[in-house]
């Protein structure tokens, strides 16, 4: 083959053993946290640069990012007492000087602002309206600069009362105030913005909803935080793209057959629940398996292996068959969950797959069928395993509370491999703790059956050697892409026939 496996090692070991290209990657994508963007602020101010330079710096590149989307209007910018409210004072003093009718309002009297943020409202020559009095409803365009990502507390009546009533286009300095950066919860009515324009790199809360919900277009500018800078801070967390795992996608060769490209079997259930696994084969095999078996129930053979066509069947009588079945077809990963049903069969199914060993993907009935013995599947989960639960599935097992992020990072701890939590803000992170959001999902992939076909996706770049994080990262957003391919009107058929144009369009490096 012409990319290598990548095992079950972690991102970040792992990249840096395999190209410089994943290295630039890596950094170019990665999420900081509110912590590590300060420790990069601290880093560059201490290397020489100024605090009030990158005030200055920043409150360009909001400036820029206004002036090229809307023409001079009536723009009303809120400050907060802080840094993010000095960015503010740099915005309205550069709309100001290219003409722009500019007011500024700001939370607290001028005298508590104080350090390079005072600084910097001095500069501003107009007069500054008192907060109680501020008439939002006037302006044509509302800077938001009260408070950044860094909030960490819930907004106080007074804030919010003024930024409920926001209701004009919006541009945020950071992110919309009210909206934590590292988890993406609202703190208060935050304000829905047109555009957020953020610096160095984007923090979690710009992808996690709710908060992703509310930042509109999110730009990232360039106020002279070195990539080696973010390359110390030594990330864990990134935005789901291809330029992370690319090198490795497994691109057939001229040598291979079809055994060689993996055998994937998708563990079916009954006649009545046939189409969620037929979905996830269906996937896998458009995912590049060389080979897809359903292995289903005797009584629905019939149901199975008239609805396919390059997906093979064959009958599993009881969970025991499930050993020599897979050593006689050389199955190479095992999709368990989708239309399965709650049964001991299901949970004799997940069971005797994970004593093998093999490599799988958990999803559906096949984690639910845990709820009342979590520890059971817990037990015997091991490291060649990616669990892609929903909501409602990852509350039976799991801790869920406000941060989506912390808590899927600890439920791939408690469980010692992948976990994958779907939503628009799909989150992958493996036990050591790297993690990936991948936020290319459009709104039309809620519908029935997509989960099965994600979960055939993973199952079919597990089968080709892929390791569980890649396989989970890769899967989300190819799915994501066939999403968006398909657009309004999607049902979860349409996925699969949606891969060979985003592959056709990967492979030639146009994503």
């Amino acid at each position: 083959m012409q990319t290598e496996p990548c095992g079950t090692t972690s991102l970040r070991v792992l990249c840096d053993a395999m190209d410089m290209t994943t290295d630039k990657a890596k950094v170019r994508y990665a999420l900081l946290s509110v912590g590590e963007m300060t420790a990069a602020d601290l880093r560059t101010i201490a290397e020489g640069t100024p605090v009030i330079t990158l005030m200055e710096r920043a409150g360009q590149a909001v400036a820029d990012a206004i002036r090229s989307r809307w023409s001079k209007r009536a723009t009303l910018v809120l400050c907060g007492p802080g840094n993010n409210g000095g960015d503010g004072f740099a915005v309205a003093c550069l709309l100001a000087e290219a003409g722009w009718p500019v007011r500024v309002a700001l939370l607290g009297p001028m005298d508590a602002m104080q350090g390079d943020a005072a600084q910097m409202a001095e500069r501003w020559s107009g007069s500054v309206e008192c907060w109680d009095d501020v008439d939002a409803a006037s302006a044509g365009l509302i800077v938001d600069a009260v408070f950044g990502a860094g909030l960490s507390r819930r907004l106080s009546e007074k804030v919010s009362s003024v930024l409920e009533r926001i209701a004009s286009p919006c541009v945020a300095v950071d992110l919309p105030s009210g909206v934590s950066g590292d988890s993406g919860a609202l703190l208060g009515p935050a304000p829905r913005a047109d555009l957020t324009v953020t610096f160095c790199r984007a923090k979690p809360g710009h992808l996690l909803a709710p908060g992703r919900f509310h930042c509109g277009d999110v730009v990232v500018a360039d106020i002279g935080i070195t990539d080696e800078t973010v390359n110390i801070l030594q990330p864990s967390l990134w935005q789901n793209h291809p330029d992370l795992w690319r090198r490795r996608w497994p691109w057939p060769d001229g040598d291979l057959h079809k055994y060689s490209r993996g055998h994937l079997f998708v563990v079916g259930g009954g006649m009545a629940t046939s189409g969620a696994a037929r979905l996830a084969a269906r996937a896998g095999l458009r995912a590049g398996a060389g080979l897809v078996t359903c292995a289903v129930p005797r009584s629905a053979l019939l149901v199975y292996a008239s609805q396919q066509t390059s997906v093979m069947t064959t009958p599993l009588p009881t969970p025991d068959a499930l050993p020599e079945l897979m050593e006689e077809r050389r199955v190479r990963a095992v999709a368990l969950g989708p239309g399965q049903g709650l049964s001991d069969a299901t949970q004799g199914n997940v069971l005797k797959t994970l004593s093998l060993g093999t490599p799988c993907v958990l999803d559906a009935d096949a984690l639910t069928v845990f709820r009342d013995n979590a520890d059971d599947l817990f037990s015997a989960l091991h490291e060649h395993c990616v669990l892609t639960p929903h909501e409602g599935e990852f509350q039976r097992l799991f801790h869920r509370s406000d941060n989506k992020l912390k808590d899927v990072r600890h439920a791939a701890e408690v469980a010692g491999c992948v976990v994958l939590l779907k939503g628009p803000d799909t989150v992958i992170a493996e036990p050591a703790g790297d993690t990936v959001i991948n936020d290319n999902g459009p709104a039309d992939l809620a519908t029935a059956g997509s989960g099965d076909v994600l979960a055939g996706f993973v199952g079919g770049l597990l089968a080709q050697g892929c390791g569980p994080f890649d396989a989970a990262a890769m899967g989300a957003w190819l799915h994501g892409e066939a999403g968006r391919q398909v657009g309004p009107g999607l049902i979860a058929e349409d996925l699969p026939e949606a891969v060979p144009a985003v592959l056709r369009r990967l492979k030639l490096g146009a994503v």
